[in-house]
């Protein structure tokens, strides 16, 4: 029996509908290890005062338990008012409601990632030199049920770990 190769082709300029040819057996494959994953996405606005027009928010998707904030953009007009961390706490408040374990989002070193630490948000990786002469830094934060779950885990597991030694 002859074993058939498939072709493989580069394409830099991939029309965006194609994504979907690689999307959906990828669900597919995944949805038959872990369940059907429902991506729900949601945004948070920042209105002009006046004209009412967008000129900045929140936007994000949740999916397995998890909610993942894509952008976050508040104008220089309006920062260092607390602006920042309301959105993030409506994007805390939706992860609950939708039943969310974490949240996690990345952001740039030219960016502001000590915000997001202020915020209770925890480093857990770091991609150096992206962009080039910057670092990209992906955070997460455990919402407070989960997180005292694991507190309690911890503490029955140090009388433990003490009685070792």
């Amino acid at each position: 029996m002859k074993l058939i190769e498939p072709k493989i082709v580069v394409d830099e300029t991939p029309a965006s509908a194609l994504r979907e040819e690689i999307l959906r057996p990828l669900r597919d494959y995944n949805a038959s290890k872990v369940g059907s994953v429902v991506i729900e996405p949601f945004a948070v606005f920042l209105r002009h005062p006046e004209s009412d027009a967008i000129i900045g928010g929140l936007w994000g998707t949740s999916a397995a338990g998890w909610l993942y904030i894509e952008l976050l953009y508040v104008p220089d007009e309006f920062r260092t008012r607390g602006i920042g961390s309301s959105l993030i706490r409506k994007a805390e408040e939706v992860a609950a409601k939708r039943g969310c374990i974490g949240i996690r989002l990345d952001t740039f070193t030219f960016q502001a990632p000590g915000f997001y630490e202020k915020l209770g948000y925890r480093m857990f990786g770091k991609l150096m030199g992206h962009p080039e002469g910057h670092d990209q830094i992906y955070y997460f934060k455990l919402l407070t049920k989960l997180r005292a779950k694991e507190d309690t885990q911890r503490a029955k597991a140090k009388p433990a770990a003490s009685k070792k030694r």
